[in-house]
């Protein structure tokens, strides 16, 4: 099997080549995109090819949209250190086969040559790739931790497919963001985005907030609306807190998901509609079906595809990024220089649970834009936003303490697996914090640790321990 690797970083190019050959593929390395074209030209397309994004002259993106045309069967594998949306939407637009987040462990780039590899056969062609949607100006869905790269990777895939996606976490993860991604760099992308909130409607009136009504149809209906449903038409409806839902208007949504059709309240003419249904809840469905207040059915219709946003104290590692963010966005909304954070106060805000997760932050960095009394913020400053004492603080280090509380909780609430579970998430805390250290160098993370790396990689799987 031949390998084309096409990468500007003469380091990354030798390392994958010989990771690669000593797997057995003959390999080809090429410095700049020209280069593989004119070989492709004077040799034809080689199995598999990987390169890089950003490039002097063509870049990835734009060999890959020339690649598609003169070889379309070609499975491209897409690298880059920059695993924002953009990048991976842009990437699977274009017809990328996948997209591999630098720094990489070389075994996993390996393995997924050769899974690309044995499944090429099967592939088929990609269809036309849509118009290139618009930069989001504040593209708030920021974070390089592992979770997060995993998360881009998932929207940049499912954006161009016409499923319906359901959207899991807790209050404050930021599920909406993850719903407009998803319809921004869709082919809907120039159609509307409608979001509703189902839990912030009384249910008498949820009704007529989804499909319309007619005039007359009930005290008050003056004149004829217009529901969500069809304000999204040939767009994206996002609806949030599915499931505080009420079982009647289940039965109704889970029949426009299947015909797309409906009927306005009070109505008699069946209106048509083409809407992807985006749905997201902070609460457990699959719990909700076995209590009763969730219909199974339409559960199944939601949850073709499941996207779970972590927690931030899940990924502490993106905290000080998303907070030099909102602290700039404050700045320019009081029209003042953006404040900075000390390191101690970096190290402060990464101890907090953040049982708010990114709105909580985002809120704190408001309330430090307006009062903190100097350019630098100090640990001090985030105490006294935080509402906590300076002793608090002190004490916040004392983690031995905090997981006697917790599991005192625990066991009068008689929960069970606790110690697996103390012990995922020690695993989870000291493999993120060396990682951060290390800049994302596994093997120099799994030293300082003292661990293998083989060991590191598998307990960063999801499932594992």
């Amino acid at each position: 099997m031949n390998i084309w690797i096409v990468d500007d970083d003469r380091g990354v190019r030798f390392v994958l080549a010989t990771a690669l050959r000593d797997a057995g593929y003959r390999v080809a390395e090429f410095e700049h995109a020209a280069a593989a074209l004119a070989a492709l030209a004077r040799d034809g397309a080689p199995e598999l090819l990987f390169t890089d994004v950003r490039m002097p002259g063509d870049d990835g993106l734009a060999l890959l949209d020339k690649l598609k045309t003169r070889a379309p069967q070609l499975p491209v594998i897409v690298m880059s250190a920059y695993t924002d949306i953009a990048s991976t939407a842009g990437a699977f637009r274009g017809g990328a086969h996948e997209f591999l987040s630098k720094p990489f462990d070389l075994d996993d780039a390996v393995a997924l040559a050769a899974r690309t590899l044995a499944g090429r056969d099967g592939d088929e062609d990609p269809a036309a790739a849509p118009a290139t949607a618009a930069n989001d100006p504040e593209p708030l869905l920021v974070g390089a931790s592992p979770p997060m790269r995993e998360l881009f990777r998932a929207i940049g895939r499912l954006a161009q497919a016409p499923l319906s996606v359901l959207i899991t976490g807790e209050t404050g993860t930021g599920k909406e963001l993850v719903a407009r991604a998803l319809h921004r760099e869709s082919p809907r992308a120039a159609q509307p985005f409608v979001a509703l909130n189902t839990a912030a409607i009384p249910s008498e009136l949820l009704e007529s907030e989804l499909f319309g009504h007619e005039a007359g149809a009930f005290t008050g209906a003056h004149k004829r609306q217009p529901g969500r449903f069809e304000q999204a038409d040939r767009g994206t409806l996002f609806l949030d807190e599915i499931g505080d839902m009420p079982l009647p208007l289940q039965t109704r949504l889970l029949r426009v998901l299947a015909e797309n059709e409906f009927f306005r309240v009070g109505g008699r003419e069946l209106i048509r509609v083409d809407v992807r249904v985006v749905a997201a809840t902070h609460q457990d469905l699959d719990a909700l079906v076995v209590a009763g207040r969730f219909r199974a059915d339409l559960l199944h219709r939601l949850d073709v595809v499941r996207l779970r946003l972590p927690p931030l104290r899940e990924r502490l590692a993106d905290v000080a990024p998303l907070a030099e963010r909102f602290l700039a966005i404050a700045a320019r909304k009081f029209d003042a220089p953006a404040k900075r954070l000390a390191p101690a106060a970096i190290e402060r805000l990464r101890a907090h649970d953040w049982p708010g997760n990114v709105r909580e932050l985002e809120n704190l960095c408001w309330r430090l834009a307006a009062l903190a009394p100097g350019d630098n913020i100090r640990r001090d400053d985030i105490d006294a936003a935080l509402g906590h004492p300076r002793e608090s603080a002190a004490a916040s280090v004392g983690w031995d303490a905090q997981l006697t509380t917790w599991a005192r909780a625990q066991l009068d609430a008689g929960a069970a697996d606790i110690h697996a579970r103390a012990r995922d998430r020690l695993d989870q805390v000291l493999l993120q914090a060396a990682l951060e250290h290390t800049g994302g160098r596994r093997a120099a993370a799994a030293a300082r640790l003292g661990v293998g790396r083989n060991t590191l990689t598998r307990k960063l799987k999801p499932g594992t321990s």
